[in-house]
């Protein structure tokens, strides 16, 4: 067996795939040549501390890399990182996001960094805002000057379609008030009810007519009994009676003394008779 032959036949020999005659040829290249024996040695070697060592870890950005290269429509350009970098913050990122966002960071030499200055940042914030400072002279004034062009509040009135937007508004905070939207309710209900069931066209007129009717049903059948309205006409008058006397208690004497002819009157009968004789 020749040495390229050896070389091309290691992998075989060592996975065991060699049959019995090539076998023993290839062992006896081995014991006879130097340099195949040493090359059978240490590929040995070099399998045995493969089997052995522990493998290393994956880089970090070795995921994103693969994704990079075999699905690229997923990358995220610098300026969606930018947007998506408060909601990354606030956890608010669905999965699908979260993962492209992370790709994108672990590539980006740009964007790597900027998490984490942007946290910085916000920490630098809250311990500034701990710590209190005087509030600089004459702030207040300058404020309504630069804003409202006076330093005088009160001397600013709002526009006249802001008065009548807060007038309006003050309006409808009473009318859309719960007790009177519980009303309302009922209302509408009720005119709902009445224009399905009473009224013949489906309109509020119509529930109008309809109770006009009813009504006017209601006195005939009460017209059309005599002797309840013989009845109801004596307790009437009756009725009518007695407030009469407990209003007016002085009419009765005066329609009395109305009825009895005084003397003067009786005495100027008499010369009228005489004076027509």
């Amino acid at each position: 067996m020749l040495c390229s032959e050896f070389e091309d036949r290691l992998t075989d020999y060592l996975d065991g795939l060699l049959d019995a005659t090539t076998q023993v040829a290839f062992n006896g290249h081995a014991l006879r040549c130097p340099v195949c024996h040493d090359l059978l040695s240490e590929v040995k070697n070099t399998l045995r501390v493969c089997r052995t060592a522990t493998p290393p870890a994956p880089a970090a950005s070795l995921d994103a890399r693969i994704l990079m290269q075999t699905a690229p429509e997923t990358a995220m350009t610098c300026d969606e990182f930018e947007d998506y970098l408060t909601d990354y913050l606030d956890g608010f990122l669905p999965a699908t996001l979260y993962h492209r966002w992370e790709r994108h960071a672990a590539l980006c030499g740009r964007c790597t960094n900027l998490p984490g200055e942007v946290v910085r940042s916000i920490g630098a914030c809250y311990t500034y805002i701990n710590e209190e400072r005087p509030v600089p002279a004459a702030l207040h004034a300058r404020i309504l000057q630069a804003t409202l062009g006076t330093t005088e509040a009160e001397l600013v009135r709002a526009p006249l379609g802001a008065r009548l937007a807060e007038w309006m508004r003050g309006w409808l905070d009473v009318i859309v008030s719960p007790q009177l939207a519980t009303v309302a309710t009922m209302l509408l209900v009720a005119v709902l009810v009445g224009t399905s069931t009473l009224s013949d066209d489906g309109s509020i007129g119509g529930m109008y007519r309809a109770s006009l009717r009813f009504a006017s049903r209601t006195y005939e059948r009460g017209a059309n009994l005599p002797v309840g309205r013989a009845v109801m006409s004596g307790d009437l008058k009756g009725v009518a009676g007695s407030l009469e006397n407990l209003l007016s208690p002085g009419t009765q004497n005066e329609k009395q003394n109305a009825a009895q002819p005084t003397p003067n009157s009786a005495n100027g009968q008499k010369q009228t008779e005489q004076q027509k004789r």
